[in-house]
């Protein structure tokens, strides 16, 4: 199973490449949808690393994905532009998964 990472910005995608995670920047919400799409069908990919901005883009897309499909993981991860609220993403993040408001 490998990684993927699907960014917004140049340097976010750079240091996962640094990393050997390969991925894609990508801007508009067409783009993050036929991203997804291709992605979803790789059976290699078992986790995809996504920028909170492109999953602000288009986030019911994410989510049907997210209930839909036991894999690939759809992960957020922040960048120098993202709120930068950990705790916020961690709530948010038990809310949709559990159903229950922290």
């Amino acid at each position: 199973m490998r990684f993927y990472t699907l960014s917004d910005n140049v340097d976010t995608h750079m240091g996962m490449r640094l990393a050997g995670i390969e991925g894609e920047v990508i801007h508009t919400a067409q783009e993050v949808s036929s991203a997804l799409e291709r992605v979803m069908k790789n059976p290699q990919i078992g986790i995809v690393l996504m920028t909170e901005k492109l999953i602000n883009t288009c986030p019911q897309l994410i989510y049907e994905y997210k209930l839909k499909q036991k894999r690939p993981l759809i992960v957020e991860i922040p960048d120098r532009h993202g709120s930068g609220d950990v705790s916020q993403m961690i709530e948010r993040y038990v809310s949709e998964a559990i159903g229950i408001k922290l």
